[in-house]
């Protein structure tokens, strides 16, 4: 097995094929998007992940949009390689036994990234052992925290055990992995004689060690009660932790009750461990995934450098056949060369227009197929999927019914198509999928037709990028640390209509590559309602006054949009810059 690598990518989800549901949503497809670019540039890359055999869920909607929740379970052993050996974790007193399987992921010029996926599903281990591999952010926070160790920990000895021994950066893709620094740390221990911490080895760590942070939303920053850490991670560890904490009292790696606190006993009750935290301590290299995510990272945590690396997406993925054959007429190689998707100015705009119809047609068959509801391909679409959760404002666009029942009689109807899961905890989430079921019956005979397409995935996401005319997104700012679905709609000449944040405060210009809603950062004073109230005012003055009047202009504005879209964000909001940016001044 070829065990050549110099970077580990850790990451807690992992998209790579539609029947592996390894993945709940953006993070995941980031991370896929991240190893094909790396097979396609030849990075000597290694990525981790855990194997969850349930998946995340399927979901499927009762008649009013309740939400109901299954196990996703998938071929494994049809689709992966099994791996010689096992390696031992030590969780709550017990050894758990962990094996490996492994899915390479094959470049365009033939290059590869062996992923290595763990599972604890073994007869050597007890029955609650068995599962805890299984199911992406599932139970409870002793079974997240579990997991947490079997990743950080157990991928370091799992790449041990195979042999890739030239690793000399470990990528955390959030804080899930960040226990692979205290297995980095053991490991320095047993190389000196001795089991002290001190500044030596800490340094050879953070050497070492590599950290993206995704979030501005408190709830992403995964934290643990420290007497849970002690007795899963072993109280012997404790020690560890506290000398790292005593070393440098300017990393805090323990935060209570929102505030950053001082070292203290890491067994007091009143203090967490903090999971972004022991990132941010032990590495050489942190970043947030959009500019103002990083402007926002180095507020939420001063004491760090912070730099910024813009998300971007796998063109040759996410760019639909049609408009791919489009492009391999009149910019050759752009596979290979995502830059060179700025030389789309130049596509004719009939072609882009065809390309987008076929793309169109084949997602609304696919919403007959699915939900049976016929919808006109003529008429303007709106797409909006993402996971279901309050700051993402999904009814936004029902804030006014009266307004948008005016819109569409104006501009001849509306279409707008959903997608996207609640959390199984969340919910407030799962009522929004409610109300968005409650706006769509509302509508329905204003000539406005909505639908929620069930058990969002990758395979759906590819059509709705492609297939819808315009992609809408309006998350309350700053809480969209990048987003990456409306690159991928950019890049199939679908344009934006989105609030100034995460991303789209880069890509956007306004009427070339899509439209803005509202301001880049609330009003001083203002409180929610009038956030909303002012968000909502702007989505529909755009609708009414921008989009559609481009949209059904008899002329080429709405496909000069469309071209545009493809040339200036396409180029720039791809994984190739990305990846590149990483080598450049997180790898190097």
């Amino acid at each position: 097995m070829q065990t050549t690598a110099e970077i580990a990518y850790f990451s807690m989800e992992v998209a790579l094929d539609a029947r592996m549901p390894t993945y709940s949503g953006g993070l995941g497809v980031l991370a896929g998007d991240t190893l094909r670019t790396a097979a396609d540039l030849g990075v000597p890359m290694v990525a981790v992940c855990l194997l969850h055999r349930r998946g995340y869920f399927r979901q499927t909607l009762g008649p009013d949009g309740e939400q109901h929740e299954a196990p996703e379970d998938w071929p494994v052993e049809q689709l992966l390689e099994p791996l010689p050996g096992q390696v031992t974790v030590a969780v709550a007193g017990r050894d758990v036994r962990l094996r490996g399987w492994r899915y390479d992921v094959r470049g365009c010029r033939g290059h590869v990234v062996p992923v290595i996926f763990l599972d604890s599903r073994l007869e050597d281990n007890d029955e609650a052992a068995r599962t805890l591999t299984d199911q992406l952010y599932g139970g409870d926070a002793r079974y997240r925290l579990s997991q947490e160790i079997l990743l950080g920990v157990g991928g370091v000895r799992m790449l041990r055990l195979l042999g890739f021994g030239g690793i000399r950066r470990f990528h955390m893709n959030e804080g899930h992995a960040a226990l692979l620094t205290l297995e980095l740390l053991e490991e320095q221990h047993r190389g000196n004689g001795h089991n002290g911490v001190g500044e030596q080895e800490i340094e050879k760590v953070r050497e070492q060690c590599v950290f993206t942070t995704h979030t501005p939303v408190p709830a992403g920053h995964d934290q643990f009660p420290l007497e849970l850490a002690a007795e899963l991670l072993g109280r012997g560890r404790a020690p560890k932790l506290r000398d790292v904490f005593a070393i440098d009292v300017y990393r805090q790696v323990l935060r209570s009750d929102q505030r950053f606190a001082p070292p203290r006993d890491a067994l007091d009750h009143d203090l967490m461990l903090n999971m972004t935290y022991v990132a941010l301590n032990l590495s050489r290299h942190v970043n947030g995934v959009a500019h103002s995510h990083g402007e926002i990272s180095r507020l939420m945590f001063a004491e760090y450098s912070v730099d910024a690396i813009t998300n971007g997406v796998h063109a040759a993925t996410w760019i639909a056949p049609p408009m791919a054959a489009v492009l391999d007429r009149h910019v050759p190689g752009w596979q290979a060369d995502n830059y060179s998707l700025r030389y789309a100015l130049a596509i004719p705009l009939a072609e882009i227009a065809e390309a987008h119809a076929v793309a169109k047609r084949e997602l609304l068959e696919h919403v007959l197929a699915t939900t049976g509801r016929r919808l006109e391909p003529t008429r303007f679409t709106l797409g909006f999927a993402r996971r279901a959760t309050a700051y993402k404002r999904p009814d936004l666009l029902f804030a006014d019914l009266e307004r948008l029942r005016a819109i569409a009689r104006c501009h001849g109807g509306l279409q707008v198509l959903y997608a996207g899961k609640a959390h199984p905890a969340d919910a407030g989430g799962k009522a929004l999928i409610r109300d968005v079921y409650a706006a769509a019956r509302t509508l329905r005979d204003d000539g406005i037709d909505v639908v929620w397409l069930p058990d969002y995935d990758t395979a759906l996401a590819a059509k709705l990028v492609s297939g819808v005319d315009v992609w809408l997104n309006t998350p309350l700012p700053p809480n969209e640390a990048s987003g990456t679905s409306g690159m991928k709609a950019a890049m199939n000449g679908v344009p934006s209509l989105s609030t100034l944040d995460g991303w789209w405060i880069e890509g956007h210009l306004e009427g070339l590559t899509g439209w803005a809603i509202g301001a880049a950062s609330p009003g001083d004073g203002d409180d929610a309602e009038a956030i909303r109230a002012r968000d909502a005012a702007s989505l529909y003055d755009k609708l009414e006054h921008a989009v559609l009047p481009c949209f059904l202009d008899p002329g080429d504005a709405f496909l000069e949009v469309r071209r545009h879209a493809i040339a200036l964000n396409g180029a720039f909001f791809n994984s190739q810059r990305m990846l590149q940016q990483y080598l450049q001044r997180a790898y190097a």
